[in-house]
């Protein structure tokens, strides 16, 4: 799979550009905040339908105008596709596959996908716990793009949920008749989005292991656990309708702590990717090589994932190489050297490890040109 054209109206600081890719390795470079990231970032929207860098998407749109828009033409064994999306901050985006308006924005995921290496990753390995969800639920969906309806319909029902408890407890207390119907979807959506996150955490473990090993060059064991904290169990192997009673059981034990905070104290939003390097938490404990390391790891390790039903994804490298000291850099490039279109962004061309040429873009006040 690969891109190979990018065109852009009015995303961040440009205000048009319009790009052909080849497969390869396409690199980006010119000074910090010129748009290279911008660049990345717009592409695995057009993959994710989110930003890696922002929650809300205000600040995608270029300063004076209303809205963006995106257009990737995306070939992949299957076919050749043409993606365009038309942002809109306040109201609901537009999305088209192949000029055909989708009902639903999420019904493109899978049309384009990709694996995103950038400094933010740090903050999955040393951050909260919700960075590490995030990671689990995003590789989720691009594994089985069904998952972003589970997802959006947990993230309802618990908006939902929680809304009702804090009402709740602004009366005075008191169960609402509504909870134990809310309850219900909770318990039925919470378990289908845990079955999923513990598949995938078993089948990416071995490969997070073998990645770490790869990238660090040491003798350093990766470790990733999935626990639930309030009921005490990590990753139970009972199937969908043991993890729904389990949910349950622990929602009625949590109900009076519920009621009486305000708050939704179970289920998969509460959940935790236990990550260690040895005996110990990375959290705390690893050393910043470490903690670049597993984050290479996590991010080489969805690639693999996802190039195993026989097509690669596009890897993209946001000034991650600037990161990262000359035997990671090597290594690096080694592992990725055979994806079938890289896209690398780079303050400084003495960066990029000499094993990734291919062609080369200046970019400089939101205009590109090639090298």
């Amino acid at each position: 799979m690969h891109i190979t054209r990018l065109a852009l109206t009015d995303f961040r600081c440009y205000a048009a550009a319009d790009l052909s890719l080849a497969p390869g390795v396409s690199t980006f470079t010119g000074s910090n905040g010129q748009g290279k990231t911008n660049l990345v970032e717009a592409a695995a929207y057009v993959a994710t339908l989110g930003s890696h860098r922002v929650s809300a998407d205000a600040p995608l749109i270029r300063r004076g105008a209303e809205r963006a828009i995106l257009r990737a033409a995306v070939t992949s064994q299957a076919r050749d596709s043409l993606v365009e999306i038309e942002v809109n901050p306040g109201r609901a985006n537009r999305v088209r596959l192949n000029r055909v308006p989708m009902p639903r924005p999420r019904d493109v995921l899978g049309t384009l996908r990709c694996v995103l290496f950038a400094p933010e990753d740090l903050t999955v390995v040393k951050g909260d716990p919700d960075q590490r969800r995030r990671y689990l639920d995003d590789l989720l969906v691009a594994t089985a793009p069904r998952y972003a309806g589970t997802r959006a319909d947990y993230e309802r029902v618990l908006r939902q949920r929680t809304a009702l408890l804090k009402s709740a407890r602004a009366r005075g207390g008191g169960t609402p008749s509504a909870l134990d119907a809310w309850d219900d979807q909770l318990v039925r959506m919470g378990a289908e989005l845990t079955a999923g996150r513990l598949e995938l955490v078993a089948a990416i473990r071995p490969l997070v292991a073998k990645a770490y090993a790869a990238v660090s060059g040491d003798d350093g064991t990766a470790v990733m656990t999935y626990r639930q904290p309030f009921s005490g169990k990590n990753e139970p192997s009972a199937g969908l309708a043991q993890l729904a009673e389990g949910l349950r059981e622990a929602l009625s034990a949590a109900r009076p702590a519920e009621l009486d905070r305000g708050v939704c104290l179970v289920g998969p939003h509460r959940d935790e990717l236990e990550l260690r390097i040895g005996e110990l938490p990375t959290r705390g404990y690893a050393s910043h090589g470490e903690s670049w390391s597993l984050a290479l790891a996590l991010r080489l390790a969805a690639y693999e994932l996802l190039r195993s039903d026989g097509e690669d994804p596009v890897l993209m490298l946001d000034d991650v190489f600037a990161e990262l000291d000359a035997g990671r850099r090597d290594r690096l490039a080694m592992l990725i050297g055979d994806a079938e279109q890289v896209l690398v962004t780079a303050a400084v061309t003495a960066d990029v490890p000499a094993s990734l040429a291919g062609a080369r873009f200046d970019v400089a006040d939101g205009a590109i040109t090639r090298a």
